[in-house]
């Protein structure tokens, strides 16, 4: 029953999708895939100016439903019982607490780091390098998920997300399905 209910509720939330709800989870169970995930919900736009990488105080952060997002975006990995090798994070509080609420266990990666904001704009290509570099040379049964910004996956895929939204995509990154969780 709570299998049934995990899947209507994806279904209702499964957008842009060239597969069906089932076969995006079929897809995932196969493992091999690329979950790029946006940070839940952060009220606001960019960061403040006295933004501090390693102060979470100068930084968007995560409301109360942004932590229940998150925590629901977990909760669709484990209901459907799909494996993950790793949980990469951008180094930003948002991106951070989203992963720690949905996974629990992560590790931080610059190249998923913003890009937004002018002080980090001529990071972008190092970054998506960087980051295109190590999806190449990455190779699993297992998924792999990047929790990171719009910037990024925007950048990465050629797709605007909403927050909380998760992108699923081959190792070409070619997409098989999104699945907004708002």
């Amino acid at each position: 029953m709570k299998k049934l209910l995990i899947i209507f509720f994806i279904n209702i939330f499964v957008v842009n999708s060239a597969y069906s709800v089932e076969e995006v989870l079929t897809s995932l169970k196969e493992g091999g895939k690329i979950i790029f995930i946006r940070h839940a919900l952060a009220p606001g736009n960019g960061d403040p100016e006295n933004f501090d990488l390693n102060d979470c105080s100068t930084q968007r952060n995560l409301n109360q439903r942004g932590i229940e997002q998150s925590k629901f975006i977990g909760s669709i990995f484990i209901k459907n019982q799909i494996k993950i090798e790793k949980v990469y994070s951008s180094e930003w509080c948002r991106c951070i607490d989203t992963a720690k609420f949905a996974f629990k266990n992560y590790q931080t990666f610059s190249a998923l780091n913003s890009f937004y904001d002018i002080r980090f704009e001529a990071n972008e290509e190092r970054q998506i390098t960087q980051l295109k570099e190590f999806i190449n040379q990455w190779n699993s049964k297992e998924n792999i998920i990047f929790v990171t910004h719009f910037v990024v996956i925007s950048s990465m895929l050629n797709i605007g997300t909403s927050s909380g939204e998760i992108v699923i995509t081959d190792k070409n990154l070619n997409i098989i399905g999104s699945i907004d969780t708002l």
